[in-house]
């Protein structure tokens, strides 16, 4: 089945909700991110305050007959960089020194739930113009390969026994060159 992946507006992205809350369920509540239910419905109602948010763009991947296949969000990292959610653990991966300059006022992809993935995360990535990051589980090595063959960089490598998060840039992120290879 082939899929159209574009980039969609706040509103439309909106009117497709429960495809979102379903796809969310598909990829999030399942190895190894086990989340609940209950988590993926939370995430439905946070979409509307999170379309809010400076900068945010969104893309869907629909069928032929207009169902939700995948989606990715984005939005523009706050300066000062936040302490909420899960924003130390970034922070912390990256550096106290790197945060302010690699990370705010770049794009972040918040969310990324697919089959056709490489599409989606180019299209909430090619918004920002180069400068984009993303953060995910340590846990998560089909994810980390994913983003790798996608051409991003990845920050950090946390210890073999931690379960930590683990930061990349995009593709034509500035600070790439100054990161070590992985």
């Amino acid at each position: 089945m082939s899929a159209v992946v574009r980039q969609v507006s706040a509103a439309r992205l909106l009117a497709e909700t429960e495809g979102v809350r379903q796809v969310y369920r598909d990829a999030f509540c399942t190895p190894p991110w086990n989340e609940t239910p209950e988590r993926a419905d939370a995430y439905a109602r946070r979409l509307t305050a999170d379309t809010a948010r400076p900068g945010f763009t969104a893309a869907l991947a629909q069928d032929a007959d207009g169902s939700v296949l995948g989606f990715a969000t984005a939005w523009t990292t706050p300066s000062p960089f936040p302490g909420g959610r899960c924003y130390p653990r970034a922070a912390e991966a990256v550096g106290a020194t790197r945060v302010a300059p690699w990370l705010c006022g770049a794009r972040e992809t918040d969310e990324l739930a697919v089959r056709p993935g490489a599409a989606l995360l180019a299209a909430v990535a090619d918004a920002a113009r180069g400068k984009c990051w993303l953060l995910t589980s340590a846990r998560n090595p089909a994810g980390i390969a994913f983003y790798r063959r996608a051409g991003w960089t990845q920050v950090n490598r946390p210890a073999p026994e931690e379960a930590g998060s683990v930061v990349f840039l995009g593709p034509a992120h500035p600070a790439r060159s100054l990161v070590r290879p992985r």
